[in-house]
């Protein structure tokens, strides 16, 4: 019993560095616009980021409560040792994904890193069988068709944008738009919250569930405001390169392209937040870009850095996936 709560607590250190970790990394995007059009001054931009994060986090649990039973159900695993150790595994596997990409200025997705760390390390403790299939392709639909979305809606915002404003005078729109850009960011980062927090907590939940702490899916309050002050502590920290990237390496963002960006991904977040499904941030914020640069000007995306990023995208699931594994048969061995 006492190598199973040492083993809880040691789960729940390493959600909170995921967390952290998750702060500066993903949270980058949701200021990298407002930060490029100078809407905002790096400090403020971080402190309005790391407040709206934390106040999104403790205001949802539904997504929470998909990815604690969504990929592989807790209540299905018979011991408690080898649920404890799959968590840990995933958790280690995604913290070592999201160093290696942030080490690269890669806005890779947390998301997909958790969530294929999570299979992999549960096929490999339990097998194929392990999969809650239903939920795991769900989550899988929803972190697809997300960005595309995030790039039509995008565009669509863009060129709305364009058409209101065409008459208006270059200098008062940028002007108006920089003020519309703290608004958004603020909407954009409250948005992150309410989504990329919670998988954190959805995980130390299904720690808490496999180690028989709790006997159903219900979120602790103290989870709740742990994570979200993991999260807007990780903010603090900051996360330029990842800034630098999706604020000026994908487009030339102006203050109109910028809150047309945020306007479009805040939507999809807290929209997919809604009906309880886990997105990637990092893509969908990334998308809106590509899509509100396409509306202006296709030549002016920077198409061979957005392939990059498409790149990592791709690979994230099925490489976090074979880290997961393999940590999960470390783990067991030396545990």
């Amino acid at each position: 019993m006492e190598s199973l709560f040492a083993l809880t607590l040691m789960i729940v250190f390493f959600a909170f560095i995921f967390d952290f970790i998750n702060g500066f990394h993903d949270t980058a995007n949701t200021i990298a616009t407002s930060v490029s059009t100078r809407a905002l001054r790096p400090r403020a931009a971080i402190i309005l980021a790391g407040v709206m994060n934390f106040l999104g986090a403790i205001t949802f649990t539904g997504v929470a409560q998909t990815i604690s039973k969504g990929v592989i159900d807790p209540f299905s695993i018979q011991d408690e040792t080898t649920g404890l150790i799959i968590v840990m595994a995933a958790l280690i596997s995604a913290i070592l994904w999201n160093l290696v990409t942030w080490l690269f200025g890669v806005p890779s997705s947390s998301s997909h890193a958790i969530i294929g760390s999570l299979a992999g390390a549960g096929i490999a403790a339990l097998g194929f069988g392990a999969l809650n299939y239903k939920g795991f392709i769900e989550i899988f639909q929803a972190l697809i068709f997300s960005p595309i979305a995030a790039i039509t809606i995008g565009f669509i915002v863009m060129k709305l944008f364009t058409i209101i404003f065409h008459n208006f005078s270059l200098v008062k729109t940028n002007r108006r738009f920089r003020l519309f850009q703290v608004f958004t960011a603020a909407l954009q980062s409250f948005a992150h919250g309410t989504n990329d927090a919670q998988k954190t907590m959805g995980i130390i939940t299904m720690a808490l569930v496999a180690s028989n702490y709790l006997t159903e899916v219900e979120i602790p309050l103290w989870v709740r405001i742990a994570a979200g002050l993991a999260m807007a502590m990780g903010t603090s920290v900051g996360g330029w390169r990842i800034v630098h990237t999706v604020g000026s390496k994908i487009m030339k963002i102006q203050p109109i392209n910028g809150a047309a960006a945020d306007l479009t991904s805040a939507t999809i977040i807290f929209g997919f937040t809604m009906i309880h499904f886990p997105v990637s941030t990092t893509h969908v914020i990334t998308s809106s870009i590509l899509g509100v640069g396409s509306a202006e000007r296709v030549r002016g995306v920077n198409w061979k850095m957005a392939l990059n990023i498409v790149v990592t995208w791709v690979i994230t699931l099925p490489f976090t996936a074979l880290i997961g594994a393999l940590i999960y048969h470390l783990l067991k061995w030396v545990l």
